[in-house]
């Protein structure tokens, strides 16, 4: 049942505690097993060094010469086996009968131990036995008679050995100090170790992460944007289906290095330097799409970075809500405040019956519009970007400011590689800025004055105000992403806009300005098969010159 689940806390907890008992009795045996072998070994030694001196007795080896010498080494026995605390001392003879052992009952019968052959050839060992006591450790030295040339009895000297349990009894205090200690610590440790682990996970639970997990997942695979994160290893974490899609790729990436994947990618560089980058174009086979590239950043330190990549058609919505088709409405609305200006001069000439300057008005504004819409229909085939002019030559006309097309101006068709959004959002920005800086100037003739040409090879923009004009700094700030010199009412996209696609088209932008005086934009957007004429002069100063601006 769902009330009766163990926390992760909980859970940490007792798996560490167990463990943690577990390795002290574990402990505890090893380190009693050991001590059994140590101490059998000591006591071997003890035994052996104990037997040897007896060995060394005059009275044993003159008592071993003598039928009734068990009187006098039983006695020395008996004192060196009180003395030394051992289970038993007994001499044999070369018949191995005994002269010597705790039951007297036994002195004069036959030794047979079964381990005792090789002392009566004057060799000296320790032989591990088991007794009705249990096992023993006992050493056989030979006893040799004064000249040391011939052996003439063993001395053998045996004490129990303790058992295991025997050991673990002895040092049971120090072993259950050890276990509860331990045991204790453990428990703190794995309780403050589950606390650690918990509050990295959020203070949730296993399930709750992996509910998590599934919805992220789901979440990031429905969302209409591409995204991409890389690690510390720059290894890709995510690469949902968007992504995939938008960068043509379709294998699984995931684990895999970002530039094995996507060679050109950007994402390694805002790991390193951590600062993000917004809004940057770049082409895809035959697709631009916009990315943002943002670091990851937890507690201080940089643990990856990420991207998110859309389709290039929602930043030409953007910049067309700026500066192209979204200032339609506005160009509408300033031509229909010309017109209501002009009827209502109509209607107050033909209140005062003044009837032959309300022809002439008529066929002025009329002949003008036509000559305009004329020039523009012959010149300017696509009429999305005749609209676009047309409405920017109200819009001026409104703020006082006079757009003039070049009679140079002529474009029959767009290249195959630019798009009639791309041309909008380029004039839209460079004629929105320009017939600003002409209304915020202060001479009295405020013109800009447009050239647009270009076939199927390419386009050529000129965009000439005589406004306020821009100082060096300005200039080196203008197509920063953000920078504006128009208060609260500016964006500072717009030319960043204008920048980023010009650079994924492969073309160049220049600009010249001089405070007071004005400004010029030359914009030039290659076609697919554009060669860079030298002849022609195509570099800033030049074009001008070329032009005869």
């Amino acid at each position: 049942m769902k009330g009766t689940r163990l926390t992760i806390r909980t859970r940490i907890s007792l798996m560490v505690t167990v463990i943690v008992f577990l390795s002290v009795i574990t402990g505890s045996f090893i380190l009693i097993h050991r001590m059994t072998e140590t101490y059998e070994h000591e006591l071997g030694n003890r035994v052996m060094a104990i037997a040897q001196s007896i060995a060394q007795f005059p009275n044993v080896r003159e008592g071993l010469r003598d039928a009734e010498g068990w009187r006098v080494i039983q006695p020395v026995a008996e004192r060196v086996r009180l003395a030394t605390d051992v289970e038993y001392v007994v001499v044999l003879d070369m018949n191995r009968i005994r002269y010597s052992h705790p039951l007297e009952a036994r002195i004069g019968t036959r030794f047979a131990g079964g381990d005792e052959g090789p002392a009566f050839t004057e060799q000296s060992y320790i032989s591990r036995a088991r007794g009705v006591k249990g096992d023993s450790i006992r050493a056989f030295v030979p006893v040799m008679d004064e000249e040391g040339a011939k052996q003439i009895g063993v001395v053998v000297v045996g004490t129990i050995l303790p058992s295991f349990f025997q050991l673990l009894w002895t040092y049971r205090l120090d072993l259950s100090l050890s276990l509860v200690l331990g045991t204790i610590f453990g428990m703190l440790g794995a309780i403050w170790a589950a606390n650690r682990i918990k509050r990295h996970m959020f203070n949730m639970e296993p399930l709750e992460i992996a509910h998590l997990f599934e919805e992220r997942e789901k979440v990031i695979e429905s969302i209409s944007e591409g995204i991409i994160a890389i690690d510390n290893d720059e290894r890709i974490t995510v690469f949902n289906k968007q992504a995939a899609r938008m960068m043509n790729i379709n294998q699984e990436v995931i684990g895999k290095p970002i530039r094995e994947v996507i060679p050109d990618s950007h994402l390694p560089e805002v790991l390193r330097d951590g600062k993000p980058q917004y809004h940057q174009l770049r082409r895809v086979d035959h697709n631009v799409i916009l990315s943002n590239r943002i670091p990851i950043i937890v507690n201080g330190k940089i643990l990856g970075a990420m991207s998110t990549i859309q389709d290039r058609t929602e930043v030409y919505q953007l910049a067309e809500q700026l500066t192209g088709v979204q200032k339609f409405i506005d160009a509408l609305r300033a031509q229909n405040h010309e017109y209501l200006n002009k009827l209502h001069t109509i209607a107050g000439l033909i209140q005062l019956e003044r009837y032959d300057e309300v022809v002439e008005k008529i066929v002025s504004f009329t002949e003008e519009k036509q000559e305009e819409t004329r020039f523009l229909i012959e010149r300017i085939k696509n009429y999305s970007i005749s609209g676009l002019i047309l409405g920017k030559i109200s819009h001026a006309k409104e703020q006082g400011v006079e757009l003039e097309l070049d009679s140079d101006s002529h474009l029959p068709v767009l290249p195959a590689n630019i798009k009639e959004a791309d041309v909008l959002m380029v004039l839209g920005n460079l004629l929105e800025n320009a017939i600003d800086a002409a209304y915020r100037s202060r001479h009295s003739d405020k013109k800009v004055t447009l050239l647009l040409e270009g076939n199927e090879d390419g386009i050529e923009i000129h965009v000439t105000d005589n406004g306020i004009g821009m100082t060096p700094e300005i200039q080196a700030s203008i197509f920063d992403y953000g920078f504006t010199t128009k208060g609260e009412k500016g964006h500072g996209i717009g030319l960043y806009l204008v920048k980023q696609f010009v650079d994924v088209h492969g073309g160049e932008i220049h600009v010249e300005s001089k405070v007071g005086e004005g400004t010029r934009f030359i914009v030039i957007l290659p076609g697919p098969d554009w060669e860079m004429e030298g002849e022609r002069e195509t570099d800033g100063k030049a074009a001008f010159s070329h032009r005869g601006r």
